[in-house]
């Protein structure tokens, strides 16, 4: 299977980049993973510009969807880990080779976008900066793939 993360906006800080490979090397064993970055232009705008920038951001986010596409909403559907690694497998067993993520910038992704995905997925009811949502994620991946895969790291 071939996961997709594709986030708005940069990780300038090497901490979160230290996270990021190492989990992208964990995740390696079991999947070839990719991390797209779209940069994010909206800091003081207007809600008129954010709107349009969102919907531009949205056009440039577009090249990236494959089979199975995942939107990172606030009031997207939540999984247990457990849950969340059935629905990886369910998807590798239907056939599913490709599914990407996507994880908006500050001011989330366009509605129209994110209605156009095949799920929307929430973490928490907490408001996450999105550089610690990608690791979040990333983490959740690996932690899916060792639940499918019978590993220990899970408990």
């Amino acid at each position: 299977m071939s996961i997709n993360i594709v986030c708005v906006g940069n990780l300038k800080e090497k901490f979160w980049k230290d996270a990021i490979n190492e989990y992208s090397k964990r995740i390696s064993a079991f999947a070839k993973i990719s991390i797209f970055e779209v940069k994010e232009s909206i800091y003081g705008m207007s809600d008129q510009e954010i709107l349009k920038a969102k919907k531009e951001e949205a056009l440039r986010l577009e090249k990236f969807k494959s089979q199975f596409n995942v939107a990172l909403e606030i009031k997207g559907e939540e999984f247990t880990s457990e849950e969340f690694a059935d629905k990886i497998n369910s998807l590798m067993t239907r056939g599913t080779s490709s599914v990407s993520f996507f994880v908006g910038g500050s001011f989330g992704l366009d509605k129209v976008f994110s209605d156009s995905l095949n799920l929307k997925l929430s973490f928490s009811n907490f408001t996450f900066p999105h550089q610690l949502m990608r690791v979040i994620l990333i983490e959740q991946i690996y932690r899916a793939f060792t639940i499918i895969n019978g590993k220990t790291y899970h408990k």
